[in-house]
Parts: C-alpha cells; structure tokens; sequence
C-alpha cells in the first residue's frame, strides 16, 4: 500500500497523525525490544478507520474488536469501544423495508416444521428462502436466497426483475447444484405464492425435501434471512442509488462474498459463515483420524 500512496496522504484522509504511525510502525518492527506494547491510540484509530471503510460501516464495536484480533491487532474490547465512542465511528443503523411476501392465494400451504428452530446440527439439514427488493434507475430488481441454517451460509442465489415462481427456483436449483443435499432436508419459507406454487413445490419433492412455511405476516419465524435482508440493505443500498440492474447485481455479488467468507457473525461465535463450516467439517473428522 505504501508503494502505491504516500504514508502522509494516508494518515491525512484516516485523520492521523504521521508521527503516531511512524510510532506504531517502529515498535511493529522491533519485537526483540522486550515484551511487545500496546498500540498508540492514533495507530489504533488509523486501524479501526481504515476497516469501518472498507467494511463499508458495517461493524459495530464488537464486531470490530474481533476483527482487529483476527489481524493481529491486540487490544481490549473496551478500549475499542471507547476510542470509536469518541470519534463518532458506529455501525449503520438498520431501516424498516416493505413486505414483498404475497400470501393472498388459496394455494396449499405448508405446516411449520422449523418452530423457530434455528440451529440444525449439522449442513444441509435446514434450508431457509426469501425474497427482497432492490431499487434501481431501471425498475425494481428482486433477490432470492437460500440460506443454510446450520452456518447460515447463502448456498443459492437468484437475481431478475420479477417475482414470479422462476426467481425462487432458481435460487433452491443452484443451491441443490452446489451442495447436493441427502433427501429429508426441510425448506422453510413464508407463505408467497412463489413458494406456494405447484412448480416449486414439485421441485421440493424432486430432490426429497419437504416443505416448512411460517405462519401469516410473522416475520420472526423466519429470522435468520430477515436478518440477512437488513445487513444487506444497509451496507448496499442505504443512501445509494442504482443506475442500472446491472450495477445493483455486482455489487449484491460482491457483498454476498463478503458476506459468506469474511463477515463476522454474532451467532457464530464471530467467524463468517465459511469458517463456521470449515471448523466443524474439520472437527466431525477428528474422531476417525
């Protein structure tokens, strides 16, 4: 980085002093110089405002203690939170976005198999699907996840400019592609048309699923992807706009990434949905090595 920007133009747009990196950067360099000191708090801001930007202001301040861990910066959590108290660094605040969920049919509708049971034993066990909305320049464009709830990964995704039956079977097609689940897997959804549908429901029984859905306008029996639905729209689409649907889909690709590899999750234990999966992958084969 120091190659491509000069350290005192860095320091300037991070709003610290050249002196305190100078500072931090030495004692880096010295491990030798007896035990190892705690950072200066101008090395330490410069640390917590750099990943605030690229995080794109995702993080609050537990979050970002753990962050600042898994990159080897040591720090207590309190100081973390103090020093962002002081200079007005927090996390984006979560909006309250419309329902796209249309659940006046007179289709079947499925029994709620999940009861709000959130945390399956094992991949591949509970699946969850939604659908939100994206605002662009060139008219709506419609999200649909599918959701593994054991590490809360996104194994299939759908991106088009309707909400019809396609956009969420595409979305489970390219999740069943991706991880070929054993049959008995239950499905959790709202109680939308789209997944009421014959077309789709007759794509649950093709790979062996079977069909959960919520009970009417509760959205807190399917938490965990509403949950997914504010990170998503405050990191990209808060105080943004959308020129075409195309621009809209890369950056949905790239927080989606973001999301599955990197994004600390509360819920588990602070590692991103991959890492969760790889350490229990790891740890069911412990017992047979």
């Amino acid at each position: 980085m120091k190659a491509r920007w000069p350290v005192t133009l860095m320091c300037e747009v991070l709003e610290v002093s050249p002196s305190g990196y100078f500072n931090w950067e030495g004692l880096r360099r010295r491990p030798d110089k007896g035990p190892r000191r705690s950072h200066s708090g101008e090395a330490l801001l410069a640390h917590i405002r750099a990943i605030h930007e690229q995080l794109r202001g995702e993080y609050g301040w537990p979050r970002m203690h753990k962050e600042l861990l898994a990159r080897g910066v040591r720090v207590g959590k309190e100081r973390v939170r103090v020093l962002m108290q002081q200079h007005g660094i927090r996390a984006k605040g979560k909006k309250k976005f419309v329902v796209t969920t249309d659940s006046k049919h007179h289709l079947p509708v499925a029994p709620d198999l999940v009861q709000r049971c959130f945390v399956p034993a094992a991949p591949n066990l509970v699946w969850s699907g939604d659908i939100t909305y994206l605002p662009t320049d060139e008219g709506w464009l419609y999200l649909a996840a599918v959701v593994d709830l054991h590490s809360r990964q996104v194994v299939g995704w759908s991106l088009r400019p309707h909400m019809q039956t396609a956009l969420v079977k595409d979305a489970l097609l390219m999740a069943c592609f991706r991880r070929k689940p054993a049959a008995g897997l239950i499905f959790h959804s709202d109680r939308g048309s789209q997944y009421c549908s014959r077309d789709f429901q007759d794509t649950l029984k093709a790979w062996g699923m079977r069909s959960s859905m919520s009970r009417k306008g509760n959205c807190w029996d399917n938490a965990p992807i509403e949950s997914l639905w504010g990170r998503l729209k405050t990191a990209c689409v808060h105080d943004r706009r959308f020129a075409t649907h195309e621009e809209a889909r890369q950056v949905v690709m790239d927080w989606l990434a973001f999301y599955n590899h990197s994004r600390l999750h509360s819920a588990l234990g602070y590692l991103s949905p991959m890492q969760f999966e790889q350490r229990w992958l790891a740890a069911q084969c412990k017992p047979a090595a």
